[in-house]
């Protein structure tokens, strides 16, 4: 399993025009083939700034999504409401403590 972070800082109008966004293409993203789990996450501090966590059962099916039509509809509307670069990182799961 891959888990996919990324760190999104907008500007204060941005933020307002990426959560429609998000909105409207949320069960695509999370139903696309190899994706297990979708949550976007909003900063406590940064009020700005949002997380999408997302689970991939392979590198590859993260890369097809990254590939896709899907990806270009919504990164291409949301990345020109970017104050700050992104940061995106993939992890594997390591240790999983119950």
């Amino acid at each position: 399993m891959i888990i996919r972070i990324v760190r999104m800082t907008f500007t204060e109008e941005g933020a307002k025009e990426f959560l429609p966004i998000f909105e409207k293409h949320k069960v695509a993203i999370r139903h696309f083939p190899g994706c297990s789990h979708l949550e976007l996450l909003k900063d406590i501090r940064q009020p700005n700034t949002y997380t999408t966590l997302s689970y991939w059962d392979k590198p590859e099916s993260l890369e097809n999504y990254r590939q896709s039509e899907l990806f270009e509809q919504v990164w291409g509307k949301t990345k020109m409401h970017f104050a700050e670069k992104t940061q995106a990182f993939s992890f594997e799961k390591f240790i999983e403590v119950d």
